[in-house]
């Protein structure tokens, strides 16, 4: 009880306390909860219905409480998410290795892209990224690509959300000219942030695609436009595309 009462989210708090305890036993009634916890009987019933409606608990004829299916789903996309770092990590080293760019391996957080990978650069380059960040869907080149790769539905619905708020002079300002960039990126197999996002940063990025022939991911390098230019852009893209094929191919992808 001395954690609960130390929370700032203690509702969340008991909730996840009732979660643990049905773990352990496998199944228990709520007068047993009420027991464990030390709480107001009103509150587990009120705790447990609500766990009952987002699919976290289950309860069975006997009125004893199972943990639900939706932890099962939660619980694979972790292992699909843990699954894909393991795979893709030494692959990202390895293109890190051969470009001396910044890496990074990016998926779609619901609507956002999210960096899951960061591989540092053994240069000078200096970018603020980290994992967890979350990233444009219309000024960055993970984003784009991400983006490129959606059912049709889904990438109308996202485009359709967007605000567009330029950044910087090559940021997109419109839903049209995204929708331009974004046959573009299908038709040569590969995304480009020419300083849409940040100042004198360039980004490159492929898709990674999974055993179902859907992307899962994508990946990018990063450096400053000292680093990719003009004259090496393609040789750069021909890398990252030839990286997102391997790790793609390690996922069970088949072309």
């Amino acid at each position: 009880m001395e954690l609960i009462a130390k929370s700032k989210v203690p509702a969340l708090t008991r909730a996840v306390a009732i979660l643990d305890i049905i773990f352990r036993q496998g199944q228990c009634n709520a007068n047993q909860l009420v027991s464990e916890l030390g709480m107001p009987k009103s509150t587990v019933y009120l705790l447990l219905e609500e766990l009952k409606n987002q699919r976290l608990v289950t309860q069975s004829n006997s009125g004893n409480y199972r943990l639900g299916l939706r932890l099962l789903e939660l619980g694979s996309q972790v292992s699909r998410q843990l699954d894909l770092r393991n795979v893709a990590l030494p692959h990202l080293k390895a293109l890190m290795h051969d470009t001396g760019l910044l890496c990074h391996l990016g998926v779609l957080d619901g609507d956002t892209p999210i960096y899951l990978i960061k591989v540092e650069s053994q240069s000078n380059i200096q970018v603020r990224t980290w994992e967890g960040k979350r990233l444009s869907l219309c000024r960055s080149s993970l984003g784009k690509c991400l983006l490129t790769w959606c059912g049709r539905e889904r990438q109308d619905a996202l485009i359709a959300a967007l605000e567009f708020s330029p950044v910087l002079p090559n940021s997109l300002t419109s839903a049209q000219q995204l929708r331009t960039a974004l046959q573009q990126i299908h038709q040569r197999g590969w995304a480009f942030d020419d300083e849409e996002d940040v100042a004198n940063i360039r980004c490159i990025s492929a898709p990674v695609f999974n055993a179902a022939h859907r992307v899962t991911a994508a990946i990018s390098v990063v450096g400053t436009t000292l680093h990719v230019m003009p004259e090496n852009i393609d040789a750069l893209a021909d890398k990252v595309k030839k990286t997102a094929w391997e790790i793609s191919r390690d996922l069970g992808y088949k072309a």
